[in-house]
């Protein structure tokens, strides 16, 4: 089984920059990948899956958190099945909302609060991780377990602004901060 591997930390400084990753990981996905959200409230998932349908070629305005109804299906570029574990209290209420049958379709899964029931998650999957730094920064880690999400990682590693080239980005959202200097 292969090791999982983590990409370099990215801080995200508005919702708009996390969306703006989404989008990016959006346009490199494939059929059968999987993305399992891991955060508190508030830390992005939702924004993150708004870009990740944006980048499929839905409007991003069409996606909702599926926190109520728990599983959505956009048709894009790639169909993606978004679902919510928040509000479940067991596997087997995971089950009966389609959640392993998912994974067997045709497109893409993006899943929130994945880590209520890593069990029942396919062994193959991309974890991003989104964590509050700040009150207004988030950042986001991602790690691969598999073959397949090596594979998504390493598109996704050239989309994104190395640690060096980050301060130099020419996309002001993922632009990382830096003191002025002093003369």
């Amino acid at each position: 089984m292969a090791r999982p591997a983590r990409s370099h930390g990215h801080v995200l400084s508005s919702p708009r920059d996390t969306e703006l990753i989404g989008k990016r990981i959006g346009r490199v996905l494939r059929k059968g990948d999987v993305i399992a959200l891991i955060g508190d409230l508030g830390a992005g998932k939702t924004a993150f899956v708004h870009g990740v349908v944006s980048g499929l070629g839905v409007p991003s305005g069409l996606v909702t958190s599926p926190t109520f109804m728990l599983m959505h299906r956009y048709e894009g570029r790639l169909p993606l099945t978004h679902m919510d574990l928040y509000r479940l209290k067991s596997p087997e209420e995971a089950e009966a909302i389609g959640l392993v049958d998912a994974f067997d379709e045709d497109g893409v899964v993006a899943i929130e609060w994945a880590d209520r029931f890593p069990t029942l998650l396919p062994s193959d999957r991309l974890e991003v991780r989104l964590a509050h730094r700040t009150f207004t920064t988030r950042s986001v880690q991602f790690m691969a377990h598999g073959i397949r999400s090596h594979s998504l990682l390493a598109r996704i590693t050239k989309l994104l602004p190395s640690r060096r080239t980050r301060d130099q980005s020419p996309d002001p959202g993922l632009r990382g901060k830096r003191k002025a200097s002093q003369p």
